[in-house]
């Protein structure tokens, strides 16, 4: 599987490149950020990664650090109540249920900031949950990332991690349930929209292990969605510009019965198909995440950061 990914070598250089699978990583010539090749069109994009795919292979995956595939100015957005079953589930859990049945049916989704480049996790970092929340979820949502044009140009593994009794209690809390230190990952490597031109029937699965036992799991498909997904970039690009793209998470299919709550040392695995996996472990300390900030001009920290998250 082709993936663009940004990853930082063994001095710390932060770079981009091409993953071929193999486990060889061919950079971009001129170490573009991802928000510069989201300037680009998708055919733009198109032409310059194969032609760097074509190119002799510079890194090797195993010896890089791979990292959350956002920067610049890009954002991480998502959309709510995209499938039945988070209607359901928010219907379930609110106590302002007729939001949810309103937004279900509406032609204006939900849509909702989530998080700024730096505060993102990627694969085996740690995710968390509130310590003044009675019920945390995962949700697994699959991520289109957007161009600054508002085109799909590839698509991303998203966790969009939040507190159901915050946000039940009342949907103006919406925010306080969404948006904290460790609610948001996103798989690192992109697959571009050009080697995955279907997306309407694709295999979403999630398993959250405890002291190593299955604690839950659940399955979903995209073709259980509410909404054609690539329609709600129109609404999330009509108002305001990304000059360096987004990430829009389109919502969840799996949502846990109101008896399960996410706990710190849990582990939240993710996998959709043809487009990649997700594993974060769980914290229930904000403050475990305050390495984040240093990560910003040391992005090998994430490689410590990683390690100390398995042990």
């Amino acid at each position: 599987m082709t993936r663009i990914v940004r990853f930082a070598d063994d001095s710390g250089t932060i770079r981009t490149g091409v993953a071929d699978g193999s486990g060889a990583i061919r950079a971009f010539e001129g170490a573009p950020r991802v928000a510069d090749l989201l300037r680009l069109s998708t055919d733009e994009l198109r032409v310059l990664a194969e032609g760097t795919a074509a190119g002799p292979a510079v890194f090797a995956e195993g010896r890089v650090v791979l990292l959350p595939p956002l920067d610049g100015l890009m954002e991480l957005w998502a959309a709510g109540v995209t499938y039945e079953r988070s209607r359901e589930a928010r219907v379930a859990e609110s106590t302002e249920q007729s939001v949810y049945e309103r937004v279900y049916d509406a032609t204006r989704p939900e849509l909702f900031f989530k998080a700024q480049p730096w505060r993102i996790v990627t694969d085996g970092e740690p995710i968390a949950v509130r310590d003044d929340s009675e019920l945390n979820v995962p949700e697994p949502e699959l991520g289109l990332v957007l161009n600054s044009r508002g085109e799909t140009a590839g698509y991303v593994v998203t966790d969009d991690v939040s507190s159901r009794s915050i946000e039940g209690e009342n949907p103006l809390y919406l925010p306080q349930a969404k948006i904290y230190g460790g609610s948001a990952a996103v798989s690192s490597g992109v697959v571009p929209s050009w080697e995955l031109p279907d997306v309407s029937a694709l295999r979403i699965t999630l398993t959250v292990l405890r002291d190593g036992e299955t604690a839950f799991e659940g399955e979903t498909s995209t073709a259980a969605f509410h909404r054609d997904p690539h329609g709600l970039a129109e609404h999330l690009w009509h108002a305001q510009p990304f000059p360096d793209g987004a990430v829009l998470a389109t919502g969840t299919g799996i949502v846990p019965e109101m008896d399960f709550t996410l706990q710190g040392g849990d582990t939240a695995r993710i996998e959709i198909e043809g487009v990649g996996s997700l594993t974060n472990p769980v914290v229930g300390d904000q403050a475990q995440l305050a390495w984040l900030t240093e990560a910003l001009d040391r992005p090998l920290i994430r490689r410590e950061r990683r390690t100390a998250s398995v042990s």
